[in-house]
C-alpha cells in the first residue's frame, strides 16, 4: 500500500474523520474497518491530552488507519512530541505567517529537512532503534498540516504555502468566516473566492487543500472544487446524525402503526 503522503503528492483524495469526543481505543480501527484512510485526533477542541492520545495512537497499530493529531496551538512544544508517541501527521492551528510555517516544518522533520529532536527505540519506531535510514523514512511518512483560519493567513497564502515540506493546507472554515466578518456564511462570495484562491495556490505549490464537510453532498462539492484531504464530518456529528436518523425512523414507524390500528378500530 502506498504511503498516505505519496498518495497526496500524486493528487489522490484521502478521506478520514476528526475525533473530538469518542476517545475509545476502538475508534481508529473502526474507522479503518469503514474504509477511511486516516483518523485525526483533536487536542485543540477535543477532550484529549497527551496520555490519552498515546493510547489512541497505539490502538491504531495493526490496522490500515493513519493516526494524525491536531495539536492545541503553535506553542505546543515540541510539536514533534506527538510524533514520538507514534502519530504520523500533525495539524497546527492558526498558522498566519511564513516564519510560523518554516518553524513547524523544522520541528516536525529530521535533518536535513528540519531539526526534529532524535529519540530512538521508543513508541514511534515500535521500540526498535534503527540506523540512519530511519530518519529519511520518518520524513517520508510524516504529514505536515497547516490550519489556515484567518484573513491574515490568506493574505500571506503564497508565502506560507511555498515553504518546502508542507503537505496539507486545511481550511478552518468557521474561524475563517468569523475573521472575514461573515460568520458561518459558507455561501458568501468572499468565502467562496477565498476557497478558489486556496486551491489555486495549493496547485502551484504542490500542497493538498483540506476541508471538513458536514454532509456527503458537501464532500462531493469540495472534492469537485479540488480539495484532496477531507474529514467526513466529526465523530460527534456522525454519531448524533446516526442516532437521530435511527430514532426518527423508529418513532415514525411506531406512529404509523398506531395510526393504522386506530383506523381499524374505527
Amino acid at each position: 500500500m502506498k504511503q498516505l503522503r505519496t498518495r497526496l503528492r500524486e493528487g489522490e483524495v484521502i478521506l478520514g474523520q476528526m475525533v473530538l469526543e469518542l476517545f475509545t481505543p476502538g475508534i481508529g480501527p473502526m474507522l479503518a474497518a469503514s474504509g477511511l484512510d486516516f483518523v485525526l485526533y483533536d487536542m485543540e477542541h477535543g477532550r484529549c491530552d497527551i496520555a490519552l492520545l498515546a493510547e489512541m495512537v497505539a490502538s491504531c497499530r495493526g490496522s490500515d488507519i493513519v493516526p494524525m493529531v491536531r495539536v492545541p496551538d503553535f506553542d505546543f512544544r515540541p510539536l514533534s512530541r506527538v510524533l514520538d508517541i507514534g502519530a504520523r501527521g500533525v495539524m497546527v492551528p492558526r498558522v498566519e505567517t511564513r516564519a510560523q510555517a518554516e518553524e513547524i516544518v523544522a520541528q516536525l522533520r529530521y535533518p536535513p529537512m528540519g531539526r526534529r529532536s532524535v529519540a530512538l527505540g521508543i513508541a514511534h519506531d515500535l521500540y526498535q532503534a534503527g540506523g540512519v535510514e530511519f530518519f529519511a523514512k520518518a520524513n517520508e511518512e510524516t504529514i505536515v498540516i497547516l490550519l489556515l483560519e484567518t484573513v491574515k493567513a490568506f493574505e500571506n497564502l503564497e508565502d506560507i504555502l511555498s515553504v518546502p515540506g508542507i503537505d496539507i493546507a486545511w481550511v478552518g472554515h468557521y474561524d475563517l468566516t468569523v475573521s472575514m466578518g461573515i460568520p458561518t456564511q459558507f455561501e458568501h462570495p468572499r468565502f467562496l473566492a477565498a476557497m478558489d484562491t486556496l486551491v489555486d495556490c495549493c496547485r502551484r505549490n504542490h500542497v493538498a487543500p483540506g476541508f471538513l464537510p458536514a454532509t456527503p453532498e458537501a464532500a462531493s462539492h469540495w472534492i469537485d472544487k479540488g480539495f484532496c484531504a477531507l474529514s467526513l464530518g466529526s465523530d460527534i456529528g456522525l454519531f448524533l446524525n446516526g442516532v437521530q436518523t435511527f430514532h426518527h425512523a423508529v418513532t415514525r414507524s411506531m406512529a404509523e402503526k398506531i395510526g393504522l390500528q386506530g383506523g381499524v378500530t374505527k
